[in-house]
């Protein structure tokens, strides 16, 4: 019998499988699954994993990276953290992580394959979905490109999902390199998700 989506919520609030790797970064911190999601929604972003502001405040997006997409999507705070409309599923739940140079670690690949098709089974049709950056556009679409290629390529998902590069401030610099993603891109996605808000 197939797991409720709740009962799976349940189930990764308490995943330690990662509680020996965490332990070796150069964080040193507890797994704390962010986990954000819920029966009915209708958009959902695939993401690339949680970062040390989100894992302090328990939930996603809770930083400078968040308030750059809840600006590319055009929606107020209530609604991107309402897990009955937006439900956000990441290649790892919890923060990896910072290497010696303070880096961030990539998403343990062990996360994925221990939740990802269970959650997605569960969670069932959505509107909208929304691939942020390269470890999640690789994974959902199969990408061997690098992001500037498969966001540039954004008008092929259409109209079920687009490509995002990550709303990091990191990449402020690649946004004033591709300006057709503001100009083109973004118009689109703010509709799209007004449509499936509907």
């Amino acid at each position: 019998m197939q797991e409720t989506l709740p009962e799976l919520a349940q189930h990764l609030k308490a995943c330690r499988l990662c509680r020996e790797r965490f332990a070796a970064t150069a964080t040193r911190h507890p797994p704390r699954p962010v986990v954000w999601f819920a029966p009915g929604a209708r958009i959902l972003i695939a993401s690339q994993a949680p970062g040390m502001r989100a894992h302090n405040a328990g939930r996603p997006f809770d930083d400078p990276s968040g308030k750059r997409l809840r600006q590319w999507l055009q929606i107020d705070d209530d609604t991107f953290w309402d897990r009955s409309k937006v439900a956000i599923m990441p290649m790892a739940f919890c923060f990896p992580g910072y290497d010696a140079k303070g880096s961030d670690l990539p998403p343990p690949p062990i996360c994925r394959a221990t939740w990802h098709e269970r959650l997605f089974a569960a969670l069932g049709e959505v509107r909208l979905r929304l691939y942020i950056g390269g470890y999640a556009h690789r994974y959902h679409l199969g990408s061997k490109v690098g992001v500037t290629e498969t966001v540039r390529g954004w008008r092929a998902h259409l109209p079920d999902a687009l490509p995002l590069p990550h709303p990091s401030w990191r990449n402020t610099a690649w946004l004033k390199r591709n300006p057709w993603f503001e100009d083109e891109l973004l118009p689109v996605l703010r509709t799209r998700v007004r449509e499936a808000l509907e």
